[in-house]
């Protein structure tokens, strides 16, 4: 498979802030717990750990607090076997943090995550010895909303003469861009990135209502090599140069849908690394998105390596009836 600049040996760097997740336990509204479960909570990280249960070596890059919170991110994320080797201490800022609060019309986030230590990044983080090696550089629409210096260092991966290809989640998170317009700087950065992931939904809310379908947003976003387009639990299309490529969604118990983004682009990825035809890798990110929508946390187990080779090779009709619960 190849992008603008092609896939190489070597692992995906992943660059973005994982923050520590308090959520209730149980799983109900937040002004009404008695117990709270810490757990952690990242785009990038999710994608690298998914990456890492798929067996594709996958670094994460970023900075934590030197705290209780910050030991305990970089802990479970190494024991994902992810390599940490590029992730920085601030002696000085502290690990951000985030709270759910599940309710009947979804969960909301609560971020407390301003002067953080990721939010400290700067393109420099770029010349760290963990990114010089990348096979990719996965971004996420989350990092340029932090601070100045994080929409630097996303203009900065995304520079016309850089070494790597980049893979950009759009991921719109509207609570951290209060008060600024993230429309043009989310289009500019996908526009530039090697392989795109997006909702239709939230290109929707960025882009406006002529976004009806994903072919306007292939029209609006014609830069990028590998656009894929994720219509909710209906189904993803894949735009590579002039042809596209669509896969139904798979019918999934659903615990909570938070996560199921990050597990789907890296589930894609790992299809495009091992070099699947396109329509297997969009089948690879549907069964690698259900492992986070059956549990309450960011991330789960892959489905049984039985199924997924099954599925990935099963005929439309028997994809479509597959139930993974």
């Amino acid at each position: 498979m190849s992008t603008h600049r092609p896939l190489r040996p070597g692992p995906v760097v992943c660059v973005g802030e994982t923050m520590a997740a308090l959520a209730p336990d149980p799983l109900g509204p937040l002004d009404g717990a008695d117990l709270l479960r810490v757990d952690i909570a990242g785009a990038e990280s999710n994608v690298a750990l998914y990456l890492a249960d798929h067996g594709i070596p996958a670094r994460w890059v970023s900075a934590v607090g030197d705290d209780p919170f910050g030991r305990r991110v970089r802990a479970r994320i190494a024991a994902g076997g992810v390599d940490i080797s590029g992730v920085r201490t601030d002696p000085e800022r502290p690990t951000g943090l985030l709270l759910k609060d599940p309710g009947a019309h979804g969960t909301r986030v609560h971020y407390h995550r301003t002067g953080s230590a990721a939010s400290a990044l700067a393109p420099d983080v770029l010349d760290d010895p963990a990114v010089a090696g990348a096979a990719l550089v996965h971004l996420s629409g989350i990092t340029p909303a932090l601070s100045p210096g994080c929409r630097a260092l996303v203009a900065h991966a995304l520079r016309p003469d850089r070494p790597w290809p980049v893979s950009f989640d759009v991921n719109h998170r509207p609570a951290l861009w209060a008060g600024r317009s993230a429309a043009d700087v989310l289009r500019q950065f996908a526009d530039r990135a090697d392989i795109v992931l997006v909702g239709l939904d939230e290109a929707q809310a960025l882009w406006g209502d002529g976004i009806t379908d994903a072919e306007r947003v292939r029209d609006l976003l014609s830069g990028p090599r590998v656009l894929v387009v994720k219509d909710g639990d209906r189904a993803a299309t894949a735009f590579v140069g002039d042809a596209a490529h669509s896969v139904p969604a798979l019918t999934v118990r659903v615990a909570e849908p938070v996560g199921a983004g990050d597990a789907f682009a890296a589930g894609f990825l790992s299809g495009l690394l091992r070099q699947l035809p396109v329509d297997r890798a969009l089948r690879l990110g549907h069964l690698t998105a259900a492992s986070a929508l059956r549990v309450a946390a960011d991330h789960g187990p892959l489905p049984d390596p039985a199924l997924v080779t099954a599925l990935l090779d099963a005929d439309e009709e028997t994809w479509r009836a597959a139930v993974i619960d």
